[in-house]
């Protein structure tokens, strides 16, 4: 969805060095697409001490603000990916408020389920 707000960024057989993203609210996610051919790339977060499959297809929301990430060599193939962000900085130049955390009661409720919210309410 393109907007004021959004950065989109295609790294290309390049090594991520570890990082946070400067520009980021923490309340937002990064889409991080790898796409690509026949590689084996490894998205690590360091903060959680997780490394994920990073290979073509793979799909990761990410707070690149408060998550260092990093993605290291691979052994072959080619590699691609979309970073799609937010940058903060608009959001101070248009005046216009940051979005706030993400709870689980907002998924829930775009998939048509119960937040907890509503259920303690019915009691």
């Amino acid at each position: 969805w393109p907007s004021i707000f959004s950065g989109l960024e295609i790294i290309a057989n390049r090594v991520t060095f570890s990082h946070r993203d400067a520009g980021g609210s923490p309340s937002l996610f990064d889409l991080l697409v790898s796409l690509g051919r026949n590689h084996h790339a490894t998205l690590a977060l360091a903060d959680l001490h997780a490394e994920l499959d990073y290979s073509p297809g793979a799909m990761v929301y990410i707070a690149g603000r408060v998550l260092e990430h990093s993605v290291g060599s691979w052994l072959n193939g080619e590699r691609v990916v979309i970073a799609h962000f937010m940058k903060d900085a608009v959001h101070d130049r248009v005046g216009v408020p940051r979005p706030s955390f993400p709870m689980q009661s907002f998924f829930l409720e775009l998939v048509g389920g119960k937040s907890r919210k509503r259920i303690r309410s019915r009691r």
